[in-house]
């Protein structure tokens, strides 16, 4: 298939339309305070990546070091520091956070036949599948061995549950590929799955890190969900305006691999039988032209798909901000909701 590039589209639709008027600094403000373990789970990655095979260390690093805003490291990290922890597993688990995160990556990208992660070339795309996939399977299998050495049980089975999740959320989502009668439920159960999971097993884990009551444990691990699912909407949204440098992905790579994601469900509700037909046309292309993107993408603006999609994300971001009712205000709990806000302002 063919990528849909972003210069033109942008030039020539005019739908470059944020969600927000700005992309501030609301994650960096959040994550100030845990700075240095960053740099410490930085430091982390690479250490965990040792292997006695060269290509993986090189893959792995390349991706790793490809960007991305360490969100789910920086969650675990938030959470232990908020339930009181002040140990030294915090960073290593952070760094099995983002190794999972990373696998999942890898496999993503072979299912869908990336070619850009980040704004750079996918690994994909530079090594090919087979090693892709490998390296993938190496990072899931690294993740685990690292997990035991932390020693605790109830937070291997929290990341195990939620691996398996994951693979679940992965088959539901090809399952779910082209078939426009899609409901947002169905929709936002696949998201919870694929995506918002691991950010819910983050929290959860450093909550368990933390010693938290059970009140707290489940009100991080819910704080986390509700994060994952606005932080897939928003993406959802950016496929259809941001830059590809913005994005750091070919925009309407979701259409034209028949993802049917939120603003095209709320557009497909809404709309007429021909113009349903137009976007069933499209879906079921094996190559995406400029101009099927085009009119996808007008139909979703004319019915509201991005507005519709932004609100549903802030939606739950509130919740993410009831969810920490349960604790009481503090520097760390403001950087929690920070790192929430952050999801509704971000441009890629």
């Amino acid at each position: 298939m063919t990528p849909v590039r972003s210069s033109p589209i942008n030039s020539k639709t005019g739908y470059t339309i944020r969600p927000f008027a700005k992309d501030i600094d609301t994650m960096q403000a959040a994550l100030n305070i845990i700075g240095e373990d960053l740099k410490l789970v930085e430091r982390q990655f690479r250490k965990d990546l040792e292997s006695d095979v060269p290509l993986i260390r090189k893959v792995g690093e390349y991706v790793l070091s490809s960007g991305g805003k360490r969100v789910r490291p920086a969650l675990l990290l938030l959470a232990a520091r908020l339930c009181g922890y002040g140990g030294d597993k915090a960073v290593p688990l952070a760094s099995v956070v983002e190794f999972i995160h990373t696998a999942t990556l890898l496999h993503d990208d072979v299912v869908d036949s990336a070619t850009l992660r980040r704004g750079i070339a996918s690994a994909n795309t530079l090594w090919g599948n087979e090693t892709s996939v490998l390296v993938g399977d190496f990072l899931f299998s690294k993740s685990f061995s690292l997990m035991v050495d932390v020693g605790n049980l109830n937070i291997l089975k929290v990341f195990s549950d939620a691996t398996t999740v994951i693979a679940e959320g992965e088959v539901l989502q090809l399952l779910c590929t082209g078939d426009i009668a899609l409901t947002e439920d169905l929709y936002i159960g696949v998201v919870r799955s694929k995506t918002a999971i691991l950010m819910s097993a983050a929290c959860e884990a450093g909550a368990i890190l933390g010693g938290a009551t059970t009140e707290q444990q489940q009100a991080l691990a819910g704080f986390g969900m509700e994060l994952g699912v606005a932080f897939q909407l928003m993406d959802d949204t950016l496929d259809y305006t941001a830059s590809e440098e913005e994005f750091g992905k070919c925009i309407g790579h979701d259409l034209e691999e028949g993802k049917i994601t939120l603003p095209l469900i709320h557009t497909l509700r809404r709309c007429g039988e021909d113009e349903r037909i137009l976007i069933q046309s499209v879906i079921e292309k094996d190559e995406m032209t400029l101009t099927d993107f085009q009119h996808v993408s007008a139909l979703v603006r004319q019915y509201g798909g991005i507005e519709y999609t932004v609100d549903a994300a802030r939606a739950y971001i509130e919740k993410c901000r009831h969810r920490l009712n349960t604790f009481e205000a503090s520097s760390l709990r403001d950087a929690m909701v920070q790192l929430a806000e952050y999801v509704v302002t971000r441009s890629k």
